[in-house]
Parts: structure tokens; C-alpha cells; sequence
């Protein structure tokens, strides 16, 4: 048998391995143990409980007003006894957050193989996006196997010089969990979605990001409450980060409009439903970039820069940056423009197909010898 120990910590982290979880949790030859951080303690609950994913270890290092330091510290600390627990034959982390690195430096320090799912995204900025730039590198520096969701992915490692054949190309996992997530039929857990009227055009909003706090976030929100006035016909619908900051800036700026929706951070289940029926989302996420073309869903990137230039190359993303004058400009003309509406929304996915987790278990079993 394999001995897999996957650990993650946050909910985007979560709605991309827990596919993987489900499916290695059935693969033959393989023992699979998880182990959740609790980076993001209520967010990461909303993924695992509906999908009936129960960890193994749950670290639950959540405090408030956690630094970036204190989630480093206790992740290194709590997780090296769980290891020499378990004695894994790979490490599976995610992605770029503080969770992965550390994660992947507790592997290093007892000589465990690290996978790495979702490898290669790079932006070249390494305060942009803030910490994550440099979590991935860090922990490209240290992975033994490489999932990458694309061919440019692919080649970014090949760049810094990762051997040839420790990447896979597999696609994206994210793709792979939208088939536990939209139904037909599907009522909102929060109310405040079965209330919407659909028969107007539903702006999806999310913002967060770390560089975005502060003038960034008040330009946005100018730009999105210009639009909201300027096109009777548009609904703006934005479940709102937890971040204190944030949560201000959204209730100051955006609370009360009529045609303005805030809401508590919803599930994935919530948010793809919603996908599925808006009409255009704004955003600085990094996957929703690669699950709104699923949906058709033309999109506006709230950043300066994206580690996923595939959909700016197959036309589903639009980098809108963080001024007034061009999220106002780019939202306007989607708006407007029916034929570079159409044009968007018609692009193909480049982000996978939904097989990335058979991929990736084969690739795994490869590396161990046993397939």
C-alpha cells in the first residue's frame, strides 16, 4: 500500500482536493490519510461537511488576527509529530498558501516526497499576489512531483529547471469538483439567493486579496456601485469576505442600495449555483478564474496581474485592474457590447476537463512504482 497524506488548510484550498480526497479515499493500493490546518476554520467547514470529508488530524490552528508568522509556526509545530506519525510515502499540498509551504517544509525536514497540486502558476511579482507568489516557488523548490493544471504551467517549471519528468499536466481539480456542486434543481443555503430576481443581470462579485485592502477595495467598490446606477437592469450580488477590512469597506461603501446584495461568505455549492446563472462575475479569487469558464461566464479580474494567463489567452478573463475608471470601463462595455459579451462567454475552457484527479493518482502511483 501507498501511504498519501494530504494537508490543507483554507476552503480554495479545500474545493480542489476534496475531489482528490474522494478519489483517493476509493483507489486501490493506496492508504489515505488527511490532515486539515484550519488555516480557515469556518470557510474550510463548508466544503468538507456536505461533501461528508472527515479528517484524519485536524490541527484547528485558527486564531483571530492570525499572522502570517503564527500560521508558519504552528503548522510546522503541530504537523512534524502527525508525520513521524503516519510515515507517509508522499505529502499532497495545494496550491500557494502559508498552509502548503509549511506543510511542505515539515516533509522536507523528515525526507517525505512532496507532490504538489496545482504547480507552476507564477506571476513573476512576488508581492503580487501577497504571500502566494512566493509559497509556490518555495515549494517548487522543495516537491519531488509536480501536478500542473496547464501546459504553460508546465513550462514555467521547465524554466526554473524542474526535470521534465517529475511534471504532469493533469488539468485543473477545481473543474473536477463541479460535478458535486450544480444541480438544476439546487436552493440556495443562504435565503438571501432564493430571494434574487433572475430576470435581472446578476453581477457576482468577490474581492479579498491581501494587495487589494485598502484604496484598491474603495476603488472597486466606487467603480461596481457605478455600474449597479448606470444599468437599471443589473443586480450586484457579493458574498463578503470575512476580513475585517474588507467587511467594512463593503458595508460602507455598498450597504443599503437597492440593488445591491452583501452576504456572509456563502458555500461552494452556493457560489457555482450562482455562476451558473449570473451574467458576469468580478473577481481577484485565483479559482474562480478557473471555474467560471466552465459556466460561460465572462469575466472581469479584479488584479494588476493573474498567475492564470491561459484564460486571458483563450479570451474567458479580462484583467480589469483596481482603479475606478477601469473596472467601471471594462464592466460598462460587457454591458453594452453584445458581441464581445458573446465572444467571451463562447471561449473554450482552458483549465481541464474534470479527469485531473485520475491523473494525478496515476501519476502518483507511477512515482511509487506500483503503476
Amino acid at each position: 500500500m501507498i501511504k498519501v497524506l494530504s494537508v490543507f488548510g483554507t476552503r480554495p484550498e479545500a474545493t480542489k482536493m476534496v475531489p482528490l480526497m474522494l478519489a483517493l479515499k476509493d483507489e486501490p493500493g493506496i492508504e489515505s490519510y488527511l490532515c486539515v490546518t484550519a488555516q480557515h476554520r469556518e470557510l474550510l467547514d463548508q466544503v468538507l461537511t456536505p461533501c461528508g470529508v472527515v479528517p484524519d488530524y485536524d490541527l484547528n490552528i485558527m486564531t483571530h488576527g492570525q499572522s502570517l508568522a503564527d500560521v508558519t509556526t504552528k503548522v510546522l509545530e503541530k504537523l512534524t509529530p502527525i508525520m513521524a506519525q503516519v510515515k507517509p510515502d508522499m505529502l499532497l499540498v495545494h496550491g500557494d498558501t502559508i498552509t502548503t509551504f509549511a506543510a511542505s517544509l515539515v516533509a522536507f525536514f523528515a525526507k517525505v516526497s512532496v507532490g504538489h497540486v496545482e504547480a507552476g502558476l507564477r506571476t513573476y511579482d512576488k508581492y503580487r499576489p501577497y504571500p502566494e507568489e512566493v509559497n509556490r516557488k518555495l515549494v517548487t523548490a522543495i516537491a519531488d512531483l509536480y501536478f500542473a493544471p496547464t501546459q504553460q504551467s508546465r513550462e514555467n517549471l521547465l524554466k526554473e529547471n524542474v526535470p521534465d519528468k517529475a511534471i504532469h499536466v493533469t488539468g485543473n481539480t477545481a473543474i473536477d469538483f463541479l460535478k458535486y456542486t450544480v444541480r438544476d434543481d439546487y436552493i440556495y443555503e443562504c435565503d438571501g439567493l432564493n430571494q434574487l430576481d433572475f430576470n435581472k443581470r446578476i453581477l457576482l462579485m468577490t474581492a479579498h486579496r491581501q494587495e487589494n485592502l485598502g484604496r484598491p477595495l474603495e476603488d472597486i467598490c466606487r467603480a461596481v456601485r457605478r455600474l449597479v446606477d448606470d444599468f437599471p437592469d443589473t443586480m450586484l450580488v457579493w458574498p463578503v469576505h470575512p476580513n475585517k477590512i474588507v467587511t467594512e469597506t463593503a458595508w460602507g461603501m455598498l450597504g443599503g442600495h437597492e440593488r445591491i446584495l452583501l452576504t456572509k461568505p456563502v458555500n461552494p455549492f452556493d457560489m457555482a449555483n450562482m455562476m451558473k446563472r449570473a451574467h458576469l462575475l468580478l473577481t481577484d479569487s485565483g479559482g474562480l478564474q478557473e471555474e467560471s469558464p466552465a459556466f460561460d461566464l465572462p469575466t472581469l479580474v479584479l488584479r494588476e496581474v493573474t498567475e492564470r494567463p491561459e484564460g486571458l489567452v483563450a479570451g474567458t478573463l479580462a484583467l480589469a485592474g483596481v482603479g475606478e475608471a477601469s473596472v467601471y470601463d471594462h464592466g460598462a462595455r460587457l454591458l453594452t457590447d453584445k458581441a464581445l459579451y458573446e465572444k467571451m462567454a463562447a471561449a473554450v475552457n482552458p483549465f481541464g476537463d474534470g479527469q485531473a484527479c485520475k491523473r494525478i493518482i496515476g501519476a502518483i502511483k507511477g512515482f511509487c512504482g506500483v503503476g
